[in-house]
């Protein structure tokens, strides 16, 4: 049994004369008989928390940054009806933030025999599976003099996934991808194209693009249209060692990754070609494969949901020959990862050649836009020191850019809002070309 504030004044208030030495609010009921018993009955009275049962239901996944309703059903099974104080109680990032404990902490009345529905609203700050801590019920007698205190175990999962804020650049790039396609008047060949159709030339045409056999069966010039191969294969690698845990703003490196990874896996489904993905440092964190159409994009997702830095150096050599195991075919593979000069000289670019032998190879990695302002600045002996500190960075980034080029790969570089738009504009452009 716990005293409520009330029950405590009105035993202190009745007690004055006598009680001013009791050691503990038990002697000061002990010297107060009518309050004694008014608090037995109220005890009495109150609805049993044990008792109680208790389900959940509502949303079970929600986009990093939107919210989440997560519904508790309790019912009483006793004769007596319950007036409780409910706390749902979920950890600190569930919450719009770790000190707002308003959203979880619920008032209600369920008569004898009833259920009553609480709703506790999430706005959860980081990714992966948010899960309850416990359910912790006060139950009052009808005089509110004291409470029955219990907990409850009620199991949940609401599982947080990346925001796919990029995605606001996939019409412009679907829009690109049916130029390719030939369903606009701008028509493209390259090497790995495939044939599509005949149609009367317009100026501007490439004349390469002339079939002569049909224009001799024709009373007009006819060229022929092409179209980017479809079912190409495309591995998405995300490196998930120590170098991703960095934070670029407010983000670590590889939420920046993993938004462009979606991008382009969204635009490649649309293209008819299929996905897979591979989380690597020392071992597979998430593998992602036979997906295909509207599947993929949900299941890359899930996947990435859970995912998080690792705090130890990535494993070059295993992470190339989980890669080679993942795409056996020919195959786009799409590297993301960082391009600090220690961990490409010493791990990737000693087992790069594997890659590149087999695979078209496309490193992408996020830069930080606070070096590009640093670079810009002057004006005090400080800012000049960061200029030339900046300076030096770019210098030793865009050296390491370089050594990957003469390997034959293709490098991505961009800050974390222009990486996923860029990243997509050069798969169109290996498709346009027929290197894919």
């Amino acid at each position: 049994m716990a005293l409520t504030g009330r029950t405590a004044l009105l035993a202190a208030l009745g007690s004055l004369p006598v009680g001013l030495w009791a050691p503990d609010w038990t002697g000061l009921l002990a010297v107060n008989a009518p309050l004694a018993v008014a608090c037995a009955c109220d005890y009495a009275l109150a609805a049993p928390v044990r008792r109680l049962r208790l389900t959940r239901s509502g949303d079970t996944s929600v986009r990093l940054g939107e919210t989440a309703d997560v519904t508790l059903t309790l019912t009483n099974p006793s004769r007596r009806p319950l007036r409780a104080a409910l706390r749902d109680a979920w950890p600190p990032s569930s919450l719009p933030t770790a000190t707002d404990t308003t959203t979880s902490r619920h008032d209600l009345t369920v008569p004898a025999g009833e259920r009553r529905r609480v709703t506790t609203r999430l706005t959860p700050t980081r990714r992966g599976d948010h899960h309850p801590d416990r359910v912790t019920i006060r139950s009052y007698g009808p005089l509110r003099l004291v409470s029955r205190q219990g907990t409850h175990q009620v199991p949940w999962t609401v599982r947080v996934l990346p925001p796919f804020s990029s995605r606001k650049h996939l019409p412009s790039k679907l829009a690109r991808l049916r130029e390719l396609d030939g369903r606009t008047s701008l028509l493209t060949r390259g090497e790995g194209t495939e044939f599509d159709s005949l149609r009367e030339y317009v100026p501007g045409d490439d004349t390469r693009s002339i079939d002569w056999r049909a224009t001799a069966r024709h009373s007009t010039v006819a060229v022929r249209t092409w179209r980017p191969e479809r079912d190409r294969h495309l591995l998405l690698v995300l490196d998930t060692g120590r170098t991703s845990a960095g934070r670029v703003g407010d983000t670590p490196r590889l939420d920046a990754a993993m938004d462009a990874a979606l991008l382009l896996a969204a635009l490649a489904a649309r293209a008819g070609d299929r996905v897979d993905l591979l989380a690597y440092d020392r071992r597979v964190r998430a593998l992602v494969q036979g997906r295909s159409g509207r599947d993929t994009l949900p299941s890359l997702v899930d996947a990435m949901a859970a995912l998080e830095p690792e705090l130890i150096e990535t494993d070059a050599h295993g992470l190339t020959t989980t890669a080679l195991r993942t795409a056996p075919r020919i195959s786009l593979v799409v590297l993301l990862t960082s391009l600090d000069t220690a961990p490409v000289e010493e791990g990737l670019l000693p087992v790069l050649p594997h890659l590149t032998r087999r695979h078209t190879v496309v490193v992408a990695s996020v830069a930080d836009p606070h070096i590009a302002r640093m670079a810009t600045s002057r004006g005090t002996p400080d800012a000049v020191h960061e200029a030339a500190s900046a300076a030096q960075t770019q210098t030793e980034r865009q050296r390491t850019a370089d050594q990957l080029r003469r390997h034959g790969v293709t490098v991505v570089d961009a800050t974390p809002d222009a990486l996923p738009p860029a990243l997509a504009g050069t798969y169109l452009s290996l498709k346009s070309t027929g290197r894919l």
